[in-house]
């Protein structure tokens, strides 16, 4: 905890169970992947794939290079849980479209994602909606914060003797 800000240890203890909690998402995540079959991005691309979608917009809605989408495609295609075929309104156009088996797939590592979250089994519904307005608040601001620009930077002073800076406190 010696790099808190300011001393802030409440902000470095949710930090750390949040560090925590995400890890066990992710853990989780990649048991489901290994009994499924199913690499994780893959599992994010099915997600996704309600209706046949164009590559490149299934791409713009999960952040991947076109590359990497291609990728997903051909593992997707090879499992038979999705196939290539063209946009009905340009040919040129390759749209990605689940198959009977990946719809399947994808509704039975849904109901067992949805099943495992802890929030199920430790909150309650009161809970639950609370924990939801609060998440939704912090990726609001997170949304609105430009990338790599800090939320708030400590105001820093410089030490006579060694030149180093440190944290102000108020």
């Amino acid at each position: 905890m010696s790099w808190c800000p300011g001393g802030d240890k409440l902000g470095q203890e949710i930090f750390d169970a949040m560090t925590e909690f995400i890890a066990h998402l992710i853990q989780h995540g990649e048991q489901l992947s290994q009994r499924y079959g199913v690499p994780v991005s893959c599992m994010k691309a099915l997600r996704r794939l309600d209706t046949p979608v164009a590559m490149k917009d299934l791409g713009q809605r999960l952040h991947f290079d076109p590359s990497f989408v291609t990728m997903i495609a051909d593992a997707l295609e090879q499992r038979g849980l999705a196939k290539r075929e063209p946009n009905p309104s340009d040919r040129r156009i390759k749209n990605l479209a689940l198959t009977d088996r990946g719809v399947e797939i994808k509704a039975a590592m849904e109901r067992e994602v949805l099943g495992q979250m802890p929030w199920t089994h430790a909150l309650d519904r009161s809970e639950r909606e609370q924990f939801l307005e609060l998440v939704r608040k912090m990726c609001k601001t997170m949304a609105a914060t430009p990338e790599g620009q800090a939320v708030s930077k400590p105001e820093m002073e410089v030490s006579g003797s060694t030149g180093a800076t440190s944290p102000v406190a108020h």
